[in-house]
């Protein structure tokens, strides 16, 4: 692979602001070896001793997405009958702790070095883990198990923590050095990280993929309807749309505003959308009117 961009994060972080960028950097910021005169930097906010505050339009959507993610758990309670409904109450605790932790990893704040690989680790961490409880709640809805069961969520949450823990320690040991293994993901002008590159970039993308078609065969095929595809659409679209922001269009977005803002803003907020449409996709096929699924009749 010595002569492929697999597991380059070099050109993504000149290009785009994400939170790996901080355990590849000497600095440990989204500042590292990939900035030149070429690309747009955040400018941020100036604060005392020459210190900034970057990303603060990411800082509120994340608050904005905090509070939005309870109030769906809030509705999540209130729907008892809900098939997968404690799963869901998983999935958006998981969101909550990736917009958290996104405030101080893409946020910029003033934060000790330690710190923010810190949060940085837990981030990476749950998103892979976040995106696959997302995953499991797609086969929830086959109810090949009792949902809300203590061994569903067992199997659930436990999966789930094998994939944090194994992220979250691979890239604190990126970050602090621990056992030097990772060392080479500084070497220029690359960045490879192929441990990282496979848990960060491609997994979620598997298993997001997995979730759309395992949920679109329970839809058409078993209940039988069209109108919940729109929602689920939706979600794919708007979260695909906050990738390409963040992934191809930031630097232009960065240049045109000369700083001020780049597309880390509408990756955050295209994802909160997405993940408010997927819980409407999710209640819509809970209601109480849709036809029971009889046994035996999944594909």
């Amino acid at each position: 692979m010595g002569s492929t961009q697999f597991g380059n994060f070099h050109d993504f972080c000149r290009d785009s602001t994400l939170p790996i960028c901080n355990l590849l950097s000497d600095k440990h910021s989204q500042s590292g070896p990939w900035d030149n005169s070429d690309n747009c930097q955040l400018r941020g906010i100036s604060l005392s001793d020459g210190k900034r505050l970057g990303n603060l339009g990411s800082i509120l959507l994340c608050a904005i997405a905090i509070l939005t993610s309870l109030y769906l758990l809030y509705r999540s309670e209130r729907k008892r009958a809900a098939v997968g409904r404690r799963e869901m109450q998983v999935f958006l605790l998981g969101y909550i702790i990736i917009s958290i932790c996104e405030i101080f990893s893409v946020g910029e704040f003033p934060l000790n070095s330690t710190v923010r690989i810190a949060f940085t680790a837990i981030h990476i961490g749950f998103i892979i883990a976040t995106t696959w409880i997302l995953m499991l709640n797609a086969i929830v809805g086959y109810q090949l198990l009792d949902d809300g069961t203590p061994l569903s969520l067992a199997l659930v949450v436990g999966s789930a923590a094998i994939l944090l823990v194994g992220t979250g320690y691979i890239a604190l040991d990126t970050g602090l050095h621990w056992t030097g293994y990772w060392d080479s993901s500084y070497d220029l002008p690359k960045n490879r990280h192929i441990a990282l590159y496979v848990l960060y970039q491609l997994a979620p993308l598997v298993f997001l993929v997995a979730y759309f078609v395992l949920e679109a065969i329970l839809v058409i095929k078993i209940l039988g309807e069209r109108r919940p595809m729109l929602y689920l659409a939706s979600a794919a679209i708007l979260f695909a749309a906050g990738q390409v922001l963040n992934y191809v269009v930031s630097k232009y977005i960065c240049g045109g505003t000369s700083g001020k803002i780049d597309g880390a803003l509408f990756e955050t907020l295209f994802t909160l959308l997405a993940v408010v449409m997927n819980w409407v996709f999710w209640s819509s096929i809970t209601e109480d009117d849709w036809p029971s699924v009889p046994p035996n009749q999944f594909p």
